[in-house]
């Protein structure tokens, strides 16, 4: 499925709140939908929008953390950009050790609040690029055969052609034939490639 356009996603029970930064949004021609309680955004989510989310933490029913806490087990990369009253602080830096990206204290200058949105939007793109890349690397490995795999992990661990056969047990010949195999599956003629790729798999 195609991922959304990128959207700031505004959640805060103050209606004030959200009309005021919906037409702030708008008038810098960027997309944004607002939602009322954090239950709402959580029953319209879905794992393709694209952008940020900017959250007020104290919110009634379930609050802004409560929120952050949900979508985290959903597996959501969505950024996240909390509002904070004074004395939220320690909520603050919980969010934060939670995954949210940043956080502004009301009252807030518009310009701080827009720079850290579309800091936010940027750092989006770039998580979901660096995802796709990574996808794209997990299916090209999913084609290697068991033994290309074990020759593959030797490669990578600077291991050479000879001492590949000896561990495996076969030709050096052969060590050549599934190294060449490993390289064209892996669409690569490069061995630092291949162990940047392997490595974006295990550090994903």
């Amino acid at each position: 499925m195609a991922a959304l356009e990128p959207k700031v996603y505004i959640v805060d029970d103050d209606e004030a709140v959200r009309e005021s930064l919906a037409l702030l949004l708008d008038s810098m021609d960027q997309n944004c939908q607002s939602f009322n309680s954090a239950g709402d955004f959580l029953h319209a989510y879905s794992g393709d929008m694209t952008g940020c989310l900017v959250l007020d933490i104290r919110m009634p029913g379930m609050n802004g953390l409560e929120l952050q806490k949900q979508l985290n087990v959903q597996g959501s990369i969505l950024p996240i950009i909390f509002v904070t009253g004074h004395g939220d602080v320690p909520m603050a830096v919980e969010a934060m050790q939670h995954g949210a990206v940043d956080f502004i204290q009301k009252p807030y200058r518009e310009q701080d609040l827009l720079d850290k949105i579309n800091m936010a939007i940027v750092l989006d793109e770039n998580n979901r690029d660096a995802l796709e890349h990574r996808h794209k690397i997990i299916e090209k490995l999913s084609t290697l055969t068991p033994r290309e795999k074990e020759v593959m992990e030797m490669m990578v661990n600077g291991k050479a052609n000879k001492v590949i056969a000896i561990d495996l047990g076969i030709s050096q010949r052969t060590v050549e034939i599934h190294r060449a195999r490993v390289m064209e599956k892996m669409e690569t003629n490069s061995l630092a490639h291949l162990v940047k790729m392997v490595v974006a798999v295990e550090n994903g």
